[in-house]
């Protein structure tokens, strides 16, 4: 499977967004939220909200990337705002905090230069165990 990458900075725009409403707002409830969409994305790209609502607004351009990364950089996402979420529901708020501005780091380092930092970490760790970066589209 491969991806529109102009749909992944969108996605890391709204998420940007919504991290940042996370910070001012000190809201758990909207860091599991973000967390839920985290967790929908990694499990299918193509039919994450944030997809979805890309798909529905804009044209798909014919550059695609591999999902692997992708999905991979989602589920770190994941675990960043339910960490994030459950600090500020169970009022460990700098635990809240410490991870929804980390979380906030990586979605607008994507959103403005492209640079997806759970992609570069899942690629890391594929060269690392002695997998070929290379064969991620068969991933």
């Amino acid at each position: 499977m491969e991806l529109d990458p102009r749909g992944q900075r969108f996605a890391a725009t709204i998420t940007s967004v919504v991290i940042a409403l996370v910070l001012i707002t000190g809201s758990g409830w909207l860091a599991l939220a973000q967390a839920v969409v985290f967790a929908i994305t990694a499990y299918r790209p193509k039919w994450g909200p944030y997809a979805l609502v890309y798909r529905g607004l804009f044209t798909p351009s014919g550059e695609r990337e591999p999902a692997a990364p992708v999905r991979f950089a989602q589920l770190v996402g994941f675990v960043f705002l339910s960490t994030s979420a459950g600090g500020y529901l169970t009022g460990a708020e700098t635990l809240g905090l410490g991870a929804a501005a980390f979380g906030l780091l990586a979605a607008f380092l994507n959103a403005a230069f492209g640079l997806c930092l759970g992609c570069e970490a899942y690629l890391g760790i594929r060269r690392l165990t002695g997998r070929n970066a290379e064969s991620v589209r068969s991933v």
